[in-house]
């Protein structure tokens, strides 16, 4: 069959797009009061300008101990006079915005809270991660489906769910931290089991109003963790559930091998230099472990993707080193029916426009990954833009 145009109309669910390239989930850090700040508003509105057809707010907690960083936005009231500003200005630039709904787990880096995940471990910065229980994952069930239901009177077109990075259900997922001995742990099925559950409390609140995706690992990118198999698995079981409208495929994530997901140079320097004075120290002692070097390749998780695209009927968005024009058709060839780019759109907003109207072949990000370090600050270009923007 002919590839579609990726630069041409389509359709996610009940959304109509104006292409085929979305703006991944990035967490932007520009949440101070865990509301959408001015400063967010402007973000989005300059990548929905660049001409993507649709931008990804990311992340919004499903509550406030389910959040991973201290400028995030968390499911409460308060958030929703702002979302619903958001998806307002985004829409006026002709684009759709969706927004990227989770629970961090043992990925949070709260001071304060209480950090649960599938089994006792502890996080990246050492502190200890507490069992969480049946009672508690019925009520992170029940949050998930709060959250869409506030996206969705916001007027969001999309709810991304996070099933990807080691955040909570990831970690669920995964062998490497789901060690329990009840029904959500043990074989794939049982390891799936809130996965599922998430998708149909979400699916039974807002199926036919928001389109509903889901980010999946594909692999942990660690020993023991999960692998293509198993997670192929997973995607095959959340496909025959129903309800879903596109997975977004990914790997690596945050708890462990953070530059698996990333690829390109590793910002040690940039990233001991921000870090909080505790986990600073640690860092210096075990950055290199933690952040390893993965040379940049374009289309680097396609490969695997592969895969996937043989053993599913969903649609599927790829990610992962998109940068050019002829890396987007690759994927359409290939048969994935959307692509998502993140830090190429940092650095330039309208990309998507240029390679649209064919006055650009590709972005200009060189992957140095100093961006990641900017996320305390407000996630940005920081070649392009040492200080951060804010808006009131």
């Amino acid at each position: 069959m002919t590839p579609p145009d990726p630069f041409a109309p389509a359709r996610l669910g009940q959304v109509e797009l104006r292409n085929r390239v979305l703006k991944s989930a990035t967490f932007e850090g520009m949440s101070p009061r865990n509301v959408v700040s001015g400063t967010l508003i402007e973000f989005h509105r300059r990548i929905a300008a660049g001409g993507v057809a649709m931008t990804t707010v990311a992340y919004v907690a499903v509550s406030r101990t389910g959040m991973g960083a201290p400028a995030e936005i968390y499911v409460h009231d308060a958030a929703a006079d702002g979302l619903a500003r958001i998806a307002e200005v985004v829409h006026g630039e002709g684009a759709a915005i969706s927004a990227q709904l989770g629970h961090a787990g043992a990925v949070g880096m709260v001071r304060g809270k209480r950090v649960v995940g599938p089994s006792r471990t502890r996080t990246i910065a050492g502190t200890p991660v507490q069992p969480i229980s049946r009672d508690e994952i019925d009520e992170v069930v029940g949050q998930f489906a709060d959250g869409a239901r506030l996206l969705a009177q916001a007027g969001f077109d999309c709810v991304e769910l996070h099933f990807g990075h080691h955040y909570l259900v990831s970690a669920f997922l995964s062998p490497r931290w789901n060690r329990r001995t009840d029904d959500y742990g043990g074989p794939v099925e049982n390891r799936a089991r809130l996965a599922r559950r998430v998708l149909r409390a979400v699916r039974d609140e807002v199926g036919g109003t928001l389109a509903i995706t889901a980010k999946l690992n594909m692999t942990d990118g660690i020993r023991g963790g999960l692998q293509p198999a198993d997670s192929l698995r997973i995607a095959q079981l959340l496909q025959a559930d129903g309800g879903l409208d596109a997975v977004e495929l990914t790997a690596g994530g945050s708890q462990a091998n953070q530059m698996f997901m990333f690829r390109g140079a590793a910002p040690r320097k940039e990233l001991a230099a921000v870090l909080p004075g505790p986990q600073r120290t640690g860092f210096r002692l075990v950055g290199r472990a933690l952040l390893r070097d993965y040379p940049f390749q374009e289309l680097y998780l396609l490969p695997m993707a592969r895969q996937f695209r043989a053993g599913l009927c969903v649609p599927l968005i790829l990610l992962g080193g998109i940068n050019t024009a002829t890396s987007i058709r690759q994927a359409m060839a290939d048969g994935f029916e959307f692509v998502a780019l993140g830090r190429a759109l940092l650095r330039e907003p309208d990309l998507i426009g240029k390679l649209a109207a064919g006055t650009s072949a590709g972005g200009t990000c060189v992957h140095c990954n100093k961006c990641m370090a900017s996320i305390y600050s407000g996630t940005r270009c920081v070649l392009d833009h040492p200080e951060p923007l804010t808006i009131e």
